[in-house]
Order: C-alpha cells, then sequence, then structure tokens
C-alpha cells in the first residue's frame, strides 16, 4: 500500500490527465476584470511576454495573482463561472477546506467544464505583496505591477523569473536569457538577493553576479 501524502488535503479528485483547456487571452481576462478594484495582474510565463511586447510561444493556461483577501472580487467579476481549487494533482470544490492550503483556483464554465484561468491567492499584508516562499520577501503592490499600452497589468519579470527558477524547466531558462538583458540594476540586484533566500546555489545566479 502507498503512503498517504498527508500534505494534501483529503476529499479531492485527482487528476491524472490535464483537464480541457480553453486560456482566455490576458486582454480577454482584463476586459472581464475592468470592475476589479484589487491589484491583480498577469504572472507566469505569460507576463514574461507581456513585459517583452512580444508572444514568443504558445501558452496552455493563463495565470493571474490576487492578493488572498481579496479574491472575492474576481468571483463577483466572473458569476457566470465555477472556481476550482487545485494543487498536488487534485481538484476539490472551492467550499473545501482546501481552499485555505492550496493557492490555485481555476476558474471553469459551469456548462462545458472548460477551464479558462488560473488565480493565484497570493498571500499579502494590506497593499504590500508577500513571497509564498519567504514572508520576509515583500513589496509595495504599486511596485511590482506593470501595465503594457493596451491595459493589461502583469507582475515585474524579476518576481516571475524567482518563482520560474524553482521548476528550471527549458522555457524558464530560455525566459531567463532573453529577459536578462532587459533588466535593470536594481531588478538585477532584487533578483539576486530573492535568489540567495530562496533557491541558494541557484545556476542563475552565476550570470546575475556577472
Amino acid at each position: 500500500m502507498s503512503e498517504i501524502d498527508e500534505s494534501v488535503p483529503p476529499g479531492g479528485r485527482e487528476v491524472r490527465d490535464r483537464p480541457h483547456w480553453d486560456a482566455w487571452h490576458p486582454r480577454e481576462v482584463a476586459e472581464r476584470l475592468v470592475g476589479v478594484d484589487a491589484p491583480w495582474c498577469v504572472v507566469a510565463g505569460w507576463a514574461i511576454d507581456l513585459y517583452r511586447g512580444a508572444t514568443t510561444r504558445v501558452h496552455e493556461d493563463t495565470e493571474i495573482a490576487i492578493p488572498a483577501d481579496r479574491f472575492s472580487e474576481i468571483r463577483r467579476a466572473l458569476p457566470e463561472f465555477d472556481f476550482d481549487v487545485v494543487g498536488s494533482g487534485h481538484i476539490w470544490p472551492l467550499e473545501h477546506e482546501a481552499f485555505d492550503v492550496m493557492h490555485q483556483t481555476w476558474v471553469r464554465d459551469r456548462t462545458s467544464g472548460t477551464y479558462h484561468l488560473d488565480v493565484f491567492r497570493e498571500p499579502n499584508d494590506g497593499d504590500t505583496w508577500v513571497c509564498r516562499r519567504d514572508e520576509t520577501i515583500r513589496r509595495p503592490y504599486a511596485e511590482i505591477i506593470g501595465t503594457t499600452e493596451d491595459g493589461v497589468p502583469y507582475m515585474t519579470p524579476e518576481i516571475v523569473l524567482l518563482f520560474k527558477a524553482k521548476h528550471d524547466q527549458p522555457k524558464d531558462n530560455a525566459d531567463f536569457a532573453t529577459v536578462l538583458p532587459l533588466l535593470d540594476i536594481s531588478q538585477r540586484r532584487w533578483l539576486t538577493r530573492a535568489l540567495e533566500r530562496v533557491h541558494p546555489g541557484h545556476h542563475w545566479l552565476v550570470r546575475l553576479r556577472a
């Protein structure tokens, strides 16, 4: 008998194959969330492309971050959709206790079952973003959200790269290589210090310190 992973809340549906996704483009997300006052922003791979001003690859999903204590604003903006809690290869209903353990929430079309958006409920202290991997790493939301010319908010690239460093997949290394020359001195220094705290010894640090 295999051991039970006690970090995974009980009662979830195990997902062996990826559910059907038809990810909204970030512009569509911005249009749907136009009335949301909370400081939300596009994160992950799409955020890197929005910062660069060009779409460099196909994105399987679209992810945004929202302060955890303001997630209700996203729900109110998308009343015709359902939300599922997702993590560790499992899916739970929104009302499940897993909501307080996992940070990802998928937006689902209640008719077709298709997923369109991944909402990260991030730790925060009022108007200050708190890194979920090290709560000592904090920055005001006003500093970490940029906006494209057509009004799509995205997370600043040095923070996106901090989270990508954990996965260290080819696409993450490609993002780092292409974005590094675009970062200014303060962004490089911030990413260097953050990586030293969260992922000491990471191979990106060699290029950052060069």
